[in-house]
């Protein structure tokens, strides 16, 4: 790669919009469900599996489950996508109340 391209493409990278949601981590063998929300969707499934893959998830029934079951068993699904919102404050707090209401409704485990 040659620097001009590697400069273009780090410029591209950072001018990216990020588009924030709630998303479902679900094992289908045990039929558990996890729900977080992240700033950037388009990253969170990569940190959740380098994580869960290295042994030191924070939420130990998601990494006990992991390791008894294998990554196989696990789906990643983006719930809702938060798009519109530019201030960080007010997509936090919206974050916060959808995240409540997809935990409820999925009878779900918080991450």
């Amino acid at each position: 790669m040659q620097i001009a391209d590697r400069k273009a493409a780090t410029a591209a990278y950072k001018e990216r919009k990020s588009v924030a949601g709630i998303y479902a981590f679900r094992c289908e063998a045990s039929g558990q469900s996890w729900v977080g929300r992240a700033p950037d969707l388009a990253t969170i499934e990569n940190r959740l599996r380098f994580t869960l893959r290295h042994g030191n998830h924070r939420q130990r029934s998601l990494q006990a489950a992991w390791n008894a079951l294998g990554p196989e068993a696990f789906q990643f699904e983006a719930l809702e996508r938060l798009e519109d919102e530019d201030i960080v404050y007010v997509r936090d707090r919206v974050l916060k109340e959808r995240l409540a209401h997809w935990q409820a409704t999925l009878s779900a485990e918080m991450l």
